[in-house]
């Protein structure tokens, strides 16, 4: 493994090299703030953006990881861009002892996701005590929305495993 490491490294393209760097920002992201590896392998890096933190972003740069092979972002790629800021609101409004998992997921796919950065930003529509509906959009470098989609998500206690 570790020679077919150093031979992608030495012998391939500008494009595995990176796919090859993203694994290992994934890893030390995982490391570090034991998130997801998908979140590593994105760059995922969030910030509320209201003071009340009813909102949520992501901005991340767009990198050969994320394209399908018409070379643009990949619907599934956009999917979880949704997700996770959706899910990274609601997650970090809630108190230590409760968490929210996606129990339903609609996207629309608007554009052709292109350019070199994307930005998802989501925000709530109905906050009940178990279930919580949530939207959010991702956006290109040049302000254009791409993709929008709409989320149920269940609370859970942490005690009820």
């Amino acid at each position: 493994m570790l020679d077919e490491l150093k031979n992608i490294w030495s012998d391939g393209n500008e494009e595995e090299r990176c796919i090859l760097e993203l694994a290992v920002a994934a890893i030390h992201q995982k490391r570090e703030r034991n998130s997801a590896f998908i979140s590593g392998f994105l760059g995922l890096k969030g910030e509320f953006i209201d003071e009340e933190r009813q909102s949520y972003r992501f901005e991340l740069p767009l990198t050969p990881f994320m394209h399908n092979s018409g070379r643009v972002v990949h619907g599934g790629i956009l999917a979880t861009l949704i997700d996770s800021a959706m899910g990274s609101l609601i997650n970090r409004s809630l108190p230590p002892n409760q968490y929210a998992v996606t129990s339903e997921l609609k996207v629309n796919y608007l554009l052709p996701g292109i350019g070199e950065r994307l930005r998802a930003e989501a925000s709530f529509l109905h906050r009940g005590r178990t279930l919580v509906v949530m939207e959010s959009s991702v956006y290109d470098d040049r302000d254009r929305r791409i993709a929008h989609g709409t989320g149920t998500f269940i609370v859970l206690s942490r005690n009820a495993r």
